[in-house]
């Protein structure tokens, strides 16, 4: 029983994600803001170092956790290094939907993180970023 337990808390826990950014994107879409979601984050594990990317994944609920790793290779190249960068691999992760405004999407995500994170992880989760980027968190 335990371990049902503990997947629908991690369901639960996810959905309180996916609510909170529904939220702070002002969409209705729970499916769009879930692919956003998954965009933004991979997109800000692409810029990370190896070492960052894991400790920032370490942060994230556990079902969230495996769908920021999905399709990783921390072997690989670092990739969304610029701002362009970045915005265009969340625009790719939202299948270069119209509708959706990658510059929006990062501020969203990022704030949802902000507002998750301690105020230590949420420094080094920053620091570790690309200067480039840093303009997305909330100050």
């Amino acid at each position: 029983m335990t371990v049902a337990k503990d997947f629908s808390t991690a369901v639960q826990t996810a959905q309180t994600w996916i609510n909170e950014l529904t939220q702070r994107l002002g969409w209705h879409d729970q499916e769009r803001v879930y692919t956003a979601l998954l965009a933004a984050l991979h997109a800000l594990r692409d810029c990370l170092g190896r070492n960052e990317a894991v400790y920032l994944g370490a942060q994230l609920p556990p079902l969230l956790r495996g769908f920021y790793y999905e399709g990783w290779h921390p072997g690989g190249r670092r990739a969304a290094l610029s701002r362009s960068a970045f915005l265009d691999r969340i625009h790719d992760g939202v299948h270069r939907d119209p509708a959706v405004d990658p510059e929006q999407v990062a501020h969203a995500v990022l704030a949802l993180l902000a507002s998750r994170l301690s105020p230590a992880e949420l420094e080094g989760a920053k620091a570790a970023t690309p200067r480039s980027l840093h303009h997305f968190w909330p100050s």
